[in-house]
């Protein structure tokens, strides 16, 4: 896995709002769209209003949602409140591409069939998004992706829950085969409650849920502080 250390969380969010609308060119310029899913955090949400300010056919990008809380519309739990805000302030992108995960709905389980099924009409099948980008919790998880979990045995579909809750929160999450049959991953890892689980990130350490993603084609920005160094 290729490597960028930074000197602060909001230089780290900077290059990866960098790396994004590269690999957004590159995927428009060969096949006429771009499709990439964001995880939860701070540091995503500088990192997508930084991505806003790019020149790009925004009309050709679509945005997914690579967790979710269960938790109604607009609540400050939700990821996508947050995604709204940061990257409708700066980017001309049509709100309908940000694409939620359809949490609210009474049935979870028909929610997952219906995002996977919306990821396929745009992604095609098997899913294949141009990048998911992913964050590392202090505990080694990775989108919903938690320690002890069921959900990270879920090898059969592409959208799952959670088996219980984490932080008081059930959740929906993009499982292992749907992330790591994106065309890129991109990390962006900050803060110093991470330096005790980044070098297992690093060495793909199965023993935390981050070090079961696949490498080979993986970018990680990171910030000193969660390095140590």
């Amino acid at each position: 896995m290729q490597t960028e250390i930074l000197e602060s969380p909001d230089a780290a969010a900077a290059a990866a709002a960098a790396f994004i609308a590269q690999s957004a060119r590159k995927a428009i310029n060969e096949r006429d769209l771009f499709a990439f899913a964001v995880s939860g955090g701070h540091s995503p949400w500088i990192m997508l209003r930084e991505l806003g300010n790019e020149e790009l056919d925004w009309s050709k990008i679509h945005v997914f949602q690579v967790d979710e809380r269960i938790a109604p519309q607009g609540d400050g739990d939700r990821n996508l409140t947050h995604l709204q805000e940061s990257l409708l302030a700066t980017a001309p992108i049509d709100p309908q591409h940000i694409h939620a995960m359809p949490v609210e709905q009474e049935d979870l389980v028909d929610a997952t069939n219906l995002y996977s099924e919306l990821l396929a009409s745009v992604c095609g099948s098997p899913i294949e998004l141009d990048l998911v980008h992913l964050g590392l919790g202090p505990d080694g998880h990775t989108a919903s992706l938690v320690p002890n979990d069921s959900v990270l045995e879920v090898h059969d579909r592409d959208v799952a829950l959670t088996g219980g809750t984490y932080q008081g929160r059930r959740r929906m999450t993009l499982t292992y085969p749907c992330i790591n049959r994106a065309r890129q991953i991109m990390w962006l890892v900050t803060g110093a409650a991470k330096q005790p689980v980044f070098p297992k990130l690093q060495a793909g350490d199965s023993s935390i849920p981050g070090g079961r993603v696949e490498q080979t084609h993986a970018m990680l920005f990171a910030d000193r502080d969660a390095t140590g160094n």
